[in-house]
């Protein structure tokens, strides 16, 4: 039995897909290795509450007193990955001959590169799951310094990768550009995709959400951390705009945003708009309500990666509207899926023109796209299939 030790920045309780792959993740290899997690506090989405730990027999969990940084800041963010990459750093020299083999899901860039440095100085093999590539994510939203801080940046994440054992990529598209751009091996690089668990939506679909829906109005709805690349004002703007008959906007989950958010419709008068919260499990139950899923993401956000909304649109066979750059792997997947439609990121109006359509269109061709959606994910995102991969990746370095 080989000792693993994973790094994750987060970890169940927090609901966000990244915590809950991470848990997945040590329950699997628990099953034939000795796995220790190593995590900070939770904090994830700004304003959830977490009543409780979560507990395992198959592993060791310890949290570690690294600075946390749930309300987006520039600088606190870089502080909150330096930190928890220290934290790691002294766990890692302290266990060093207990631990053969290091998982990190952890914050770029500062809490990579002291793992990894880490790692390297007791020869313990690491793998890096990469769920966003950086500095390229940053730098795309601060156009008149993208150049200055690719190029500061840029180099530490070579460093980063080119000393990894193996690195897992969440799309196909991630994997080519990191092999691009950082001179890496494509042997180097295997694809897992962020998943959803199937099961919970699957059984839900099966039982209440085919019973025959009342006369209701027709609802839009966003269900994700509702932070600020997220996007949600935009559909505030465009549905206020699209002043719709029997229509509403729902609004569902937690984050730094919900509260500014909350003030604008209420100051605007936008009554038609509703903020739910979502509790634990109840994702697919709170999906069944709508009649259309929204995906909007801040011009240049999303150029590699696949957001964790995705797939849970897609499993409760909900068709979807997206705003996004049309070369991102949110695009790939809705137009080759033929689960929805893409529109530009950042244009209010022809989100509005999209919401005034959909409306009108019949009830079986909205079921058709929402079909089409869960069956492409059935095959892509579901989580028996991924786990299992990436498990297999990294119990192969064994």
């Amino acid at each position: 039995m080989s000792k693993i030790l994973i790094v994750s920045a987060v970890f169940p309780p927090e609901p966000i897909v990244s915590a809950q792959i991470s848990g997945s993740l040590a329950v699997g290899l628990a099953k034939q290795q000795d796995v220790t997690v190593l995590c900070p506090k939770p904090t994830r989405p700004f304003g959830c509450q977490f009543s409780g730990e979560e507990q395992s027999a198959n592993y060791k969990l310890i949290r570690v007193n690294s600075y946390t940084c749930p309300i987006y800041s520039l600088t606190g963010r870089f502080w909150e990955s330096y930190s928890f990459g220290r934290q790691c750093c002294r766990f890692i020299k302290n266990n060093h001959d207990k631990i053969d083999l290091i998982y990190a899901n952890t914050w770029p860039l500062f809490a990579q590169l002291l793992t990894v440095k880490t790692a390297k100085k007791y020869c313990i093999p690491i793998v890096f799951h990469i769920q966003d590539i950086y500095p390229e994510s940053l730098s795309n939203k601060i156009p008149v310094v993208e150049k200055l801080i690719n190029f500061f940046l840029v180099p530490l994440d070579k460093y980063i990768l080119r000393n990894a054992t193996r690195i897992i990529a969440i799309s196909d598209r991630m994997k080519s550009y990191l092999a691009e751009t950082r001179n890496i091996d494509l042997s180097k690089i295997e694809v897992a995709y962020n998943w959803q668990d199937e099961t919970t939506f699957v059984q839900y679909n099966q039982t209440i959400r085919r019973q025959v829906r009342e006369k209701k109005p027709f609802v839009f709805m966003y269900l994700g951390n509702i932070g600020p690349v997220a996007g949600v004002d935009l559909l505030i703007d465009a549905f206020s705009e699209a002043n719709l008959q029997n229509s509403k906007l729902i609004i569902a989950g937690s984050g730094s945003m919900k509260e500014q958010l909350q003030n604008k419709c209420a100051a605007l008068n936008l009554d038609t708009i509703e903020f739910w919260s979502v509790p634990d499990g109840k994702v697919p139950e709170v999906q069944a309500q709508a009649d259309v899923m929204l995906l909007p993401i801040k011009k240049g956000a999303a150029q590699s990666s696949i957001p964790s909304k995705l797939p849970a649109y897609m499993f409760s066979e909900k068709p979807i509207i997206s705003c996004a750059d049309k070369n991102s792997d949110i695009a790939h997947a809705i137009i080759e899926s033929d689960c929805g439609w893409v529109l530009e990121s950042e244009n209010i109006s022809e989100l509005a023109n999209k919401m005034k359509e959909v409306t009108a269109l019949p009830p079986k061709e909205l079921e058709e796209k929402g079909g089409n959606g869960f069956n492409y994910a059935m095959q892509r995102f579901s989580k028996k299939e991924n786990l299992n991969k990436l498990v297999y990746h990294i119990e192969e370095l064994l």
